[in-house]
């Protein structure tokens, strides 16, 4: 099977990301998508909804900017489900019938997922590729009670997904290579808006989530120790790191800062005072009976430096990270992905 060819999709599970996941395979005219949720009112959801996630996802041709009048109504809906490309089904088994891939945004629950796949396993297509796109719970615990694990990999979106390019595409060491390869490919096609990238191997929180705890660890140890404020924090991060690691990375800043001689000058030059500060730095726990004191006060002044987030905010914040991401991908749109 082609990642060129038209895929018939079925999701599983339509919460944010499930629904942000429709609105990306919809985006590719020549793919169907059928959905299922247990909810109760989920065809109004759906048609209230999806056409949210379809105006904020831009076409391979579409500013990501472009204006309000341009972006779709509820009408949308109507449209994709009279014309056949999307299909609202009332049993998981339907959904799943014709698959060519089949993607699930269920509950964070072991059981429930293990329980999942074995029944999508019964009724899918004995070809098509199962995604899981899980924030935590690995592929080979999800496959446990299946019984061909070649098939089972995850997609993790980051948060929120109809807005981050990134996709972690995470195997379990049963999972075959031609399945892996054939995800890289599906979300590298030309005119994709994400970046789809292999982890190597399994690890709890995949590598952006743990990449991103471990900076809020050191944040929340900061402020626990009055070394700086939450809203001082965040000002140092928007002003510094932020802009810097948006444009380069975090290797390719530090190849830059070594100036000719690299990140291994880098390394020379500041080695004793990295060392000094990884040595140094905080050991606080978010659960146990140890180290847990700080929440109350990071808790406490993240609210009083922002209070109650309103719609209008996000929206706001949202508009901003779509013009940061815009800029990002004009150079890795010019220069194409790498591989």
């Amino acid at each position: 099977m082609s990642v060129y060819s038209s895929q018939r999709i079925a999701l599983i599970g339509l919460g944010t990301i499930g629904i942000s996941m429709a609105a990306l395979h919809l985006s590719r005219e020549s793919n169907i998508v059928d959905v299922f949720d247990t909810r109760p009112d989920f065809e109004q959801y759906i048609h209230k909804t999806l056409p949210i996630y379809m105006s904020e996802l831009p076409s391979p041709n579409t500013d990501p900017r472009s204006s309000p009048e341009s972006q779709p109504s509820t009408s949308l809906v109507a449209s994709l489900v009279s014309s056949g490309r999307l299909r609202i089904h009332s049993t998981l088994e339907s959904a799943c019938a014709s698959a060519t891939i089949v993607q699930e945004q269920g509950p964070e629950n072991v059981d429930w997922k293990q329980t999942t796949w074995t029944r999508i396993e019964a009724v899918a297509p004995s070809s098509a590729h199962f995604w899981t796109s899980t924030s935590g719970i690995a592929a080979s615990i999800q496959q446990a009670k299946m019984q061909d694990k070649s098939r089972l990999l995850v997609v993790h979106p980051f948060n929120p997904p109809n807005i981050m390019p990134l996709l972690e595409i995470v195997p379990a060491p049963e999972t075959s290579a031609e399945r892996v390869e054939f995800a890289r490919e599906y979300f590298s096609l030309p005119g994709s808006r994400h970046r789809p990238v292999v982890i190597r191997k399994e690890i709890p929180g995949f590598v952006g989530n743990r990449l991103a705890f471990a900076l809020l660890r050191e944040a929340c140890y900061l402020v626990q120790e009055d070394v700086v404020d939450a809203k001082d924090l965040d000002t140092i991060l928007m002003a510094s790191l932020g802009p810097r690691w948006a444009g380069n990375g975090v290797f390719e800043s530090y190849q830059y800062g070594g100036g000719e001689g690299g990140i291994s000058s880098f390394l020379n030059k500041l080695g004793g005072t990295m060392q000094t500060i990884w040595d140094g730095q905080g050991r606080i726990n978010v659960e146990g009976d140890e180290r847990t004191e700080w929440k109350e006060k990071v808790i406490a002044q993240v609210n009083e430096a922002y209070g109650t987030v309103s719609a209008e905010q996000i929206q706001i914040k949202e508009a901003r990270l779509k013009d940061i991401i815009g800029i990002q991908m004009k150079d890795y749109n010019r220069h194409g992905p790498e591989v």
